[in-house]
């Protein structure tokens, strides 16, 4: 009942007490072991049996064995079906077996990892997997947190310690988490061990950014929240040590509660596999009742004459009896239709499509030596249908490096330019890197293009100077100087620490910090600032400021934020910035006055100490003094993309697959994001931006019925060439409600809003108009979604439009849209391997996702469908030429073909040539694969293997049986041997027809190649050899001796095939069966070329140009400020003034608005439409028209 109760209680609030596993264990909480496998030792037989059977084939050859031991009704041995069904059932469950044993050791390998655990007054190292809830665990800098726990101490001042939560989010940059102040005192092992407090909180869930509960201890009750937890996956930085209380372990865990379960994926040609072999199972049933009912017709008028010298059973005289067995007899005859050997066939091909992509070196990454790898076999003709990426931003799309690449200075710009083919040369045409060996600080891997402003500086040009120094002061960056000279800085944002060590280089470094001052080194010169202020960023102010008192006594307000937020209209130069896809930063100071300043301060302290609306009157203390500022100048950050994303991207593009962007980041990084990726472009019509905020002056509230209208007003102006980013609160109204909505449209000269508040729910038609119009867009970026919100996504688009999703991520945030798209791909970064760990295909950098689809992906698909129309072609010409017999042999069930060659045809006579053109066929090289993109699209519209195209080779091999029977039974019907006999015997004409049918399918797969290798012809003419070498065997005098009752045909093959008669009329089958095919085929390629043959006729679409184009112009600001509230107060209350400490950076720019959006759009459809009429008249009119006009 134990057991039971586990896996059924349902957990409404979770109670933990610290030090007490027995009292924890009374509620039979998850151990922190995980499991990402899918099978046991136990389980493995049964579930991989349970979903090979789900195979309709693999079922329906189950219950052909079973008729075949029943002698009544069998005319075949039970061997020609039990071996191939074993045979593809092993070979499979090794498969998959081998694929869960890298799951398995995976997960050994995390659950092994060590831990120290507090167990009876000391410190013992205990595996991750034996952790248990109520354990308290000290954990060392650059250690992962082995479960979820509540920090209670830690070395630092106050509780403080530092995370990384990239596995979590995707974000790099640090997060300060504090203890209890009642629990930070607890350093002393003696004083952990008799701490026994009682945690009651809310039962696991996957919000990451959201805990709730409360500490009971000494009778006192102290509230908790998410910023005393440390979550599973997270990293401790810049913390020598801390402790925490377990609170959930294991699979019950933030981390794993978001991953998503790992399902059995099956691709569409599966799918479509399925519903065609139970038509086709159909079709048999139908030839059993017409051979059935010919058997019952037959014996009930011919056959009965045969009973007095042909006496048979008694119940064989019964003609209705008869024809049922003869029903299940015919059955087993024909059920080569769809032989075991085609999933054989189709495993072999999928393994080796993956070996190849394993091997590819174009693939593989010389910088981390990592080459690309196929973890499963089973979806790699599904990367030839994909229509949806879903990625990843961080260590996805970029390398999360940032770097300082230019920067405005009054008027003045200095720095690096991207020119159109990416290459590099400075402003000044001065393009060698600057040489900054003069400062003895400067950091060695800071790299500028551009020596006159190191000449500025020295010349001591005063706006430099500021401009640095202003750097240097103005944020919230921690500096730890491990020696002499050697500082690191600890920052929470890469967007300040690119700053800062820019001062630093070019002689303003910052060295110290405390709560009341900051020292610089100037030129060399030690100079310490007295810090007064620091008004602390948010996501509303979208800048920061400090206020300093420089060594003459001065008072400065240095200020730097969002170029939105601090010009009313932005300087061209900052302009140039943003167009070429740069991170733009406005910088800006203020001389205070002496005496207004202290009024001002004296305000400030007491805003900073009232308990009702505190945040709002300090906002507005922050606004008043931040009034009148001079602008400095202008910086420009660039988040480093990956190599080639940008030029992927617009390949994919090219091939009609759309890319969504699935990220935690904020709106403006997003954006910017989307415009380095080329997502975004000047050349879109509009860009449109769903947000949770509403500003209500310029708000339109509109209901469903306008937001249908909405819709049909994109698509009325077919705006293909849209962008549309969705934050995560859009999302949540997605899933968690069902009330009626408010959308607020909110218009700007260049950017067009779409607002929607948090406070009502969307309706289940609302959601599929918004995914409507998101699919209506070229470009969708979906910003600050957790990781379960991205699988919701990939799930609404894989259940709505049914198409092919892959989704692709390097961080364990990404885990669950991984598992829930059809097709999962993991980057192998520097986020950890939990996201290659749970994918289906890994490589290193998300330029090698291009070749994955455009060549691997779309040669097996091509290949696949290919092997399949022939597979079914030729099996239908093998197997039909019995249901043609029956009506020349009583309807009998007697076979046409020697028992053996029905056993070894799909087997040894026709497995190999079929194999060589799965693995090895190719319409176009690798080259021309991505030089045409659009070559892609034939697989997205399921267009090479469907239900039309299944038709249309099983007519085809209808056909051919057709001609293999009534062509020879013609020709011997009349045709006589050289002496003179005749071809009167069945074993002569069953010879005749089985080298013509492997004659004729030799030929058909030759003619449907399209590219020849060795070992296509090693394996077509060596089938032939191997056929011919097989058949004189079996039919020889000595192979009869031995086995006298197994090889009836004894001497067939030489007599028969010694007639000249014989091979013409095997040359006149053969040329009757192939030449109508060939003839379509020629025809079809002169009047209806598709883009392959075009491409191959060297006709094909125009190379497109796929190099990045330099934006001219675009006014958006990319300040990557964090999410949350800054950590201003912490730094100035001296909480975290140690060494190993670190802090924050800003918010994002802010959405410009304005109105009526609609009509605008309208107007501008118009005025095209006017245009394009008034040139469209002017084309009509004549010369002389044209002349006068």
């Amino acid at each position: 009942m134990a057991f039971w109760r586990r896996n059924t209680h349902i957990e409404k609030e979770r109670h933990v007490k610290a030090n007490a596993r027995d009292y924890n264990d009374k509620f039979s909480y998850a151990d922190n072991r995980i499991k990402t496998s899918k099978y046991n030792i136990f389980t493995f037989l049964p579930i991989n049996l349970f979903e090979q059977f789900q195979r309709v084939a693999n079922a329906y050859f189950l219950v052909l064995l079973i008729l075949q031991v029943i002698p009544e009704i069998s005319s075949l041995s039970w061997f020609t079906t039990i071996v191939p069904l074993v045979l593809v059932l092993v070979i499979t469950a090794v498969k998959d077996a081998t694929d869960d044993y890298f799951r398995h050791k995976s997960d050994q390998q995390v659950n092994n990892r060590q831990s120290q655990v507090l167990i009876r007054g000391s410190l013992q190292n205990e595996k991750w997997m034996n952790v248990r809830v109520g354990d308290i665990i000290r954990l060392e800098n650059n250690q992962f947190v082995a479960a979820d726990i509540l920090l209670l101490c830690s070395s630092e001042p106050y509780g403080l310690c530092y995370i990384e939560t990239a596995e979590l989010d995707g974000e790099t940059n640090l997060k300060v988490r504090q203890a209890l102040t009642v629990t930070s005192d607890l350093k002393d092992i003696t004083k952990l061990m008799d701490f026994d407090g009682e945690v009651i909180c809310e039962p696991p869930n996957n919000k990451l950014d959201k805990f709730t509960g409360t500490l009971y201890w000494r009778d006192n009750k102290y509230p908790l929240d998410n910023e005393k937890m440390l979550l599973r996956g997270c990293v401790l930085r810049n913390t020598e040590w801390c402790f925490g209380m377990v609170i959930f372990a294991g699979l019950q865990t933030k981390l794993m509660q978001n991953c998503g379960r790992t399902t059995f994926k099956r691709t569409s040609i599966d799918k479509l596999m399925n519903t065609l072999v139970l038509w086709i199972f159909a079709f048999l049933i139908c030839m059993g009742v017409i051979l059935a009912i010919g058997n019952t017709i037959w014996v009930s008028w011919i056959g009965r004459n045969f009973q007095v010298f042909l006496p048979g059973e008694e119940f064989q005289s019964n003609a209705v009896f008869s024809g049922f067995l003869t029903f299940w007899s015919y059955i087993i005859i024909l059920n080569t239709v769809v032989p075991i050997s085609l999933y054989v066939s189709v495993e072999v091909l999928r393994l080796g499509h993956s070996y190849f992509i394993n091997w590819d070196q174009k693939m593989f990454c010389r910088q981390t030596n990592t080459a690309a790898e196929a973890r499963t076999t089973t979806l790699n003709e599904e990367l030839g249908q994909v229509e949806f990426i879903f990625s990843d931003k961080t260590g996805t799309l970029t390398q999360n490096i940032m770097v300082f690449s230019k920067c405005s200075i009054n008027g003045q710009t200095y720095g690096r330019i991207i020119d159109v083919n990416d290459f590099t040369f400075n402003q000044n045409n001065c393009s060698a890197c600057v040489d900054f060996s003069f400062n003895p600080l400067c950091d060695k891997a800071f790299k500028f293009y551009d020596g006159s402003l190191i000449e500025a500086i020295k010349l001591e040009d005063l706006a430099v100077q500021e401009f640095f120094r202003l750097l240097a002061l103005c944020h919230t960056v921690m500096p730890e100087e491990k020696s002499e000279g050697h500082l690191v800085y600890l920052a929470q944002s890469p967007d300040e620490g690119a700053l800062v060590t820019a001062a630093r280089n070019f002689g303003f470094v910052f060295r110290a910090r405390t709560p009341e001052t900051i020292t610089l080194c100037e030129m060399g010169r030690a100079v310490t600032y007295q810090l007064l202020a620091i008004l602390d960023f948010n996501n509303v102010r979208k800048r920061m400021s400090v206020i300093v008192r420089n060594p003459q006594g001065q008072i400065k307000l240095y200020c730097k934020g969002a170029d939105t937020i601090i010009f009313d209209r932005l300087d061209p130069s900052s302009e140039e910035f943003a167009g070429e896809g740069l991170r733009t930063l406005a910088l800006a100071y203020k001389d205070l006055d002496e005496d207004d300043f202290e009024v001002w301060m004296k305000k400030l302290l007491f805003a900073s100490t009232v308990i009702e609306n505190r945040e709002d009157q300090l906002a507005v203390l922050y606004e008043e003094i931040e009034q009148g500022l001079k602008l400095l100048g202008a910086t420009a950050i660039e988040d480093k993309l990956q190599e080639g994303v940008p030029e992927t991207i617009a390949c994919l593009n090219l091939a009609d697959i759309k890319i969504w962007v699935l990220t935690g980041d904020k709106l403006e990084t997003a954006m910017n994001i989307g415009y380095s990726c080329n997502m975004l472009r000047d050349d879109m019509n509009e860009v449109f931006v769903i947000s949770e905020a509403i500003i209500a002056e310029y708000a339109l509230v509109i209901n469903g019925h306008s937001l249908v209208r909405y819709s049909t007003v994109l698509r009325y102006l077919a705006f293909s060439f849209v962008g549309i980013i969705i934050p995560s609160s859009v999302l949540l109204v997605f899933y968690f409600g069902s009330d009626a909505c408010r959308f607020y449209f909110v218009v700007t000269t260049w950017l067009y809003c779409c607002l929607l508040t948090p406070a009502h729910a969307l309706e289940p038609q609302l959601e599929h108009i918004l995914l409507d119009l998101a699919c209506l867009c070229k470009t969708v970026i979906c910003c600050r979604v957790t990781p379960l919100q991205k699988a919701q996504v990939v799930e609404l688009v894989k259940r709505h439009k049914r198409a092919v999703t892959l989704a692709i991520g390097d961080g364990a945030n990404d885990v669950s849209m991984i598992k829930t798209a059809h097709i999962g791909v993991g980057i192998s970064g520097q986020e950890g391997m939990q996201a290659v760990l749970a994918s289906d295909y890994s490589f290193a950098q998300f330029r090698y996702l291009q070749r994955l689809l455009l060549v691997h992906g779309r040669w097996s698909y091509f290949r696949m469908c290919n092997f399949l129309c022939y597979f079914f072609y030729k099996n239908f010409a093998f197997t039909l030429v019995h249901f043609w017999y029956g009506f020349f042999c009583g309807f009998s069930a007697q076979t046409v073909y020697d028992q053996w060659f029905i056993t070894l045809f799909n087997i040894v006579y026709t497995s190999l040539p079929v194999l060589a053109m799965g693995l090895f066929d190719q319409d176009v090289n690798d080259q021309n694969s991505l030089r045409y993109p659009s070559l892609y699209k034939p697989g997205q519209q399921n267009l090479l293997f469907n239900k039309r195209q299944f038709f249309l080779c099983t007519l085809q091999g209808m056909g051919t049986s057709f001609l293999l029977f009534f062509i020879p039974y013609g020709a011997f019907s009349v045709m006589v041997k050289e002496d003179g006999s005749h071809f009167s015997d069945q074993q002569t004409f069953a010879v005749t027809i089985a080298t013509t049918l492997v004659i004729v399918v030799s030929v058909q797969i030759g003619l449907d190649k399209h590219y020849w290798t060795a070992v296509n012809h090693l394996f077509i003419w060596g089938s032939l050899t191997v056929y011919f070498a097989i058949l004189f065997a079996m039919q020889s005098n000595g192979i009869f001796g031995i086995f006298p009752s197994n090889f009836p045909f004894v001497g067939t093959a030489r007599n028969c095939l010694s007639e000249k008669s014989v091979w013409l009329v095997i040359l006149l089958t053969t040329v009757v069966c192939v030449v109508p095919g060939l003839v379509v085929s020629f025809l079809r390629v002169d009047l209806f070329p598709t883009l392959t043959d075009k491409s191959r006729k060297k006709e094909g679409p125009q190379e497109q140009n796929l190099r990045r184009v330099r934006r001219t112009s675009s006014r958006r600001s990319a300040y990557a400020f964090s999410h949350q509230q800054g950590y201003g107060e912490l730094i100035t209350s001296g909480k975290n003034m140690k060494m190993s400490t670190v802090s924050s950076a800003g918010s994002p720019g802010r959405t410009p608005h304005s109105s009526t959006w609609i009509e605008n759009m309208l107007k501008r459809k118009n005025e095209v439409s006017c245009t394009s009429d008034e040139s469209g008249n002017r084309a009509k009119q004549t010369p002389k028209q044209q002349v006068r006009a």
